[in-house]
């Protein structure tokens, strides 16, 4: 599985260190769609919209990892796209992580670099590429409404 990972300035060294972890500890093949520097000017949508673009042309075959200072305007970028489900952590307890896969097959994961250590961003990737989608009947019948809900298909 691919995983596309994207950050601004405020995520920048959280986005180094995930993308080796993942490469090198968990051996995925990462693209990194940026940012490439740590340039305080820059904006997150510009390389949110890259990895979200991706993923939302391979929602099931590919995930994506995207980091912020708070991860909340990130994952508004990401949630933008078709077949984008985008869940948000800034830390604390990991059920959210977990349910976000279980529940909602969540195919990008929003991390708040400003209110985790490396550590615990690591352990919250982990988990969430770990765990896998439920299936049960009720979590399939409501992400097929939310995709009639989308503006387009």
């Amino acid at each position: 599985m691919k995983i596309y990972i994207a950050t601004d300035h405020a995520g920048y060294e959280l986005k180094e260190t995930l993308a080796s972890y993942l490469e090198k500890d968990l051996g995925y093949t990462v693209a990194d769609m940026g940012a490439h520097q740590n340039d305080p000017n820059d904006d997150y949508p510009d390389f949110i919209q890259l990895a979200a673009q991706e993923v939302s042309h391979d929602p099931f075959g590919s995930r994506g990892i995207i980091v912020g200072g708070s991860g909340q305007g990130e994952a508004i970028v990401a949630n933008r796209f078709p077949k984008v489900r985008c869940a948000v952590y800034y830390g604390g307890n990991l059920d959210i992580v977990r349910l976000s896969r279980e529940h909602n097959s969540a195919n990008i994961l929003s991390l708040g670099a400003r209110f985790m250590s490396p550590d615990e961003a690591k352990a919250a990737v982990k988990l969430w590429l770990e765990t896998q989608f439920s299936e049960d009947e009720r979590h399939v019948r409501r992400l097929k409404k939310i995709e009639q809900i989308w503006p387009y298909r």
